[in-house]
């Protein structure tokens, strides 16, 4: 029940600071995360089955008491690994209902460009002025993925 209210006191506290930003950094912000959870969680899924594995095998070769210790740690691993899968595979649909403009595969649109520009997958939507050339005064622009806004003197910006 502690666990729960933990969570619960937790998800608030994001919800309601994710409540006073603004939605389009919202919407950037957003897209990162499903991005980086798309690329992420896979990864993690696999090295945990091979880590339920690896325990599993191990316990095989001791006691019984350590043995039952190995299975149940190792089931909560797969367990892990399948609930790990199942956030990546759905966490995209979902969040594109919660969050108007992005999409399933986790780009989005930037708004307030001339004219409106998609973001791809792991890119940001920046709300500040562009530092070089292509972009149109006082307009936002579009980093590409693995890039972020750097806002520098003068209220300008640049991708990092």
């Amino acid at each position: 029940m502690r666990k729960l209210l933990a969570y619960f006191s937790l998800f608030s506290f994001v919800l309601s600071a994710l409540s006073y930003a603004q939605l389009q950094e919202l919407t950037s912000s957003v897209g990162q995360l499903c991005f980086g959870m798309q690329n992420l969680l896979p990864v993690v899924s696999m090295l945990m089955v091979t880590v339920g594995a690896v325990v599993y095998a191990a316990g095989q070769i001791m006691g019984a008491e350590t043995r039952a210790r190995a299975n149940v740690w190792a089931t909560a691993a797969l367990t892990g690994a399948v609930t790990a899968m199942l956030i990546a595979s759905i966490s995209p649909s979902v969040l594109a209902q919660m969050y108007p403009g992005l999409r399933t595969d986790c780009s989005f649109v930037c708004k307030g460009r001339n004219p409106d520009q998609n973001v791809p997958p792991g890119g940001s939507c920046c709300a500040t002025k562009c530092a070089s050339g292509g972009c149109t005064p006082g307009y936002q622009w579009v980093c590409p993925a693995g890039q972020s806004c750097k806002e520098l003197a003068g209220g300008i910006g640049s991708c990092v």
